[in-house]
């Protein structure tokens, strides 16, 4: 038995065994890093021949040529070595798209979608309300999604690592919405004048912004410290400082001026905040109409404040 298994293996490696058996034996490979080895597997294999994944089940005769099965031992090496898979892939689907991902971005989660559907939503019902931040834009996959769906939209989408907004920059080129999107590097929104970062104000945006998202920043320091994602993606992105509420004091005390009004605010937020989130939601706007909206999980995920 030992031996059948060793043979199997140098098959692999040498890239001539078909794919049907290189599927078992990289879902294999995966079973201790994946809870879905047999998806990841025949993913991965999609996008090493850069196939589509319907095509690879349906031609399980085909073998790899040495290069692609050089990629093949790479990527499995990266994720055996805690790599998530959307970085080994280098691309992620949210909301109906593909976007490229890199170790510098958030990966796009199906929670998020939330607030898209609202967002979009809102717009759609509101056809002469087009200005529109995304603080926090990460991968841009919150900006993109409004911009493909919202023709008429246009876009400020902040960011403070700059290596975010480059990813970000190449999402918007690759669904042809850039020209309707503005990037501007800095922490929560620009400043009034020009500073040394390179933050300023867009005249258009000191008109109003009439739907304002935002994907903050919003574990505590010291429980994302203990959870699977710490240290395998963007801290940065993640902490949210001692209470996980740092980004939020920070961008509800920065927004005032910039909102047109009765504009709509759309901020996720993490499922055990929902009542902190809403208190300081209240002292910054007291008439406002302020709902907890939950996920599909039932959780407390995003909360939307209507002026």
């Amino acid at each position: 038995m030992k031996e059948e298994r060793r043979k199997r293996k140098l098959k692999v490696e040498s890239g001539s065994m078909p794919i049907r058996d290189s599927l078992t034996e990289i879902t294999s490979r995966l079973a201790s890093v994946s809870d879905t080895p047999a998806l990841d597997a025949s993913v991965l294999l999609a996008r090493i021949v850069d196939r589509p994944r319907s095509w690879i089940l349906a031609h399980p005769e085909l073998t790899l040529t040495d290069e692609q099965q050089d990629r093949l031992h790479e990527s499995l090496a990266r994720m055996q070595n805690g790599e998530p898979f959307p970085y080994v892939l280098g691309r992620w689907e949210f909301f109906g798209l593909e976007f490229d991902v890199t170790p510098d971005v958030l990966i796009p989660r199906p929670e998020s979608e939330l607030l898209v559907e609202k967002a979009i939503a809102w717009l759609q019902k509101n056809p002469t309300k087009i200005n529109v931040a995304d603080i926090g834009t990460g991968s841009g996959a919150i900006a993109v999604s409004i911009a493909v769906n919202v023709p008429n939209a246009k876009i400020l989408a902040t960011d403070i690592s700059i290596k975010a907004l480059q990813v970000a920059m190449r999402n918007a080129e690759k669904h042809g919405v850039s020209e309707r999107i503005e990037f501007v590097e800095c922490d929560v929104l620009p400043h009034p004048q020009p500073s040394p970062s390179g933050c300023y104000a867009i005249s258009r945006w000191e008109r109003g912004v009439n739907l304002l998202c935002a994907n903050l920043p919003y574990i505590p320091t010291n429980t994302l410290k203990h959870l699977p994602v710490y240290q395998r993606e963007p801290t940065l992105a993640l902490d949210g400082g001692e209470d996980g509420l740092d980004l939020f004091r920070t961008l509800l005390n920065a927004i005032p001026n910039w909102l047109a009004p009765n504009a709509l605010i759309l901020l996720e937020i993490e499922s055990s905040h929902g009542k902190q989130t809403t208190q300081l939601a209240r002292q910054h706007f007291q008439n406002a109409n302020i709902t907890l909206h939950q996920d599909l999980t039932g959780r407390d995920r995003l909360l939307e404040i209507q002026l």
